[in-house]
């Protein structure tokens, strides 16, 4: 199994790390793609893989930063000959939002149609699975449990946990410290952990408030609590994605983490290439399509 990190950025806009996605490749070819932060179709093909073979679609949870890029997805798909409908999952919600953006974009949708005359319409389709905590599902050899976790305001959202023969690999989605993703992720063989730095946020002038550093931080784990949540599921390794600010002091983040977490830590990068199995392996890679 492996995991291609796509982006790893967040709301903040920056050239270097596009809106939260990434892809699991199953060993049996399955691809799965997680969220469609902004620029990922792009990533996607820089992935060596477009759109148009991704076979499941999961949604942690419909914050703008990870669903941002999702009609741009269905219609790139459409343009590289995909010739099969997508298939979507996610929380509770995820049929109404998809339902409203497909219908802001179909009058543009059927004149390309009409004019573009593709051979195909099938991979414009859409089928849209809701799930709660506890869902279950299958992809040839790899299984995938969803969990939810505490991203409140924002409910639900959910992780991921992908299992493949004897290889683990858990993705948090966004969240603060909770139960169920230790559950989740005891003793995975990687687990992908989003990150707040409060310690390199500070109050700025028209942009932020402390007390917008304190309510962002709220509803995602900080920097000094990931090793701590790490620790305790006792993972192989940590990867950390979705850094809040994008730019930061990488070797102080570690030495922090570090503090709690004694096992192998990565700060994840767009187009970072994992395999499961051996993630000393790990490295930006970028293929031809």
């Amino acid at each position: 199994m492996q995991l291609h990190l796509l982006g790893t950025g967040c709301p903040a806009v920056d050239t270097s790390r596009y809106g939260p996605s990434a892809l699991v490749r199953a060993g049996n070819g399955a691809r799965v793609l997680v969220d469609c932060g902004s620029g990922v179709t792009q990533r996607l093909l820089a992935a060596g893989t477009p759109g148009s073979d991704i076979d499941l679609l999961l949604l942690t949870h419909l914050h703008s930063d990870h669903v941002m890029d999702l009609f741009q997805f269905i219609i790139s798909s459409w343009h590289q000959g995909r010739s099969r409908g997508h298939q979507i999952v996610g929380p509770a919600g995820t049929q109404e939002f998809v339902g409203n953006l497909l219908e802001v974009w179909r009058p543009e949708l059927e004149g390309r149609v009409r004019h573009e005359r593709r051979p195909s319409v099938e991979g414009l389709d859409v089928e849209i699975t809701e799930i709660g905590h506890g869902a279950s599902m299958d992809i040839g050899d790899m299984s995938i449990d969803a969990f939810e976790v505490d991203h409140r305001p924002m409910a639900p959202a959910f992780g991921y946990s992908f299992k493949e023969d004897d290889e683990h690999l858990v993705l948090s989605g966004d969240t603060g410290p909770c139960d169920t993703l230790i559950e989740a992720a005891m003793d995975c063989d990687v687990l992908v952990h989003d990150v707040l730095l409060k310690h390199e946020m500070q109050p700025l002038e028209g942009v932020r408030s402390q007390e917008t550093i304190d309510q962002v931080a709220s509803y995602h784990a900080t920097a000094d609590q990931v090793g701590a949540i790490a620790a305790r599921a006792n993972v192989g390794c940590l990867i950390l994605t979705h850094f809040v600010p994008p730019r930061f002091d990488e070797s102080r983040l570690i030495e922090m983490i570090h503090h709690d977490y004694g096992g192998r830590i990565l700060c994840g990068e767009d187009l970072l290439r994992v395999d499961v199995s051996d993630p000393a392996s790990a490295a930006v890679h970028r293929e031809d399509c």
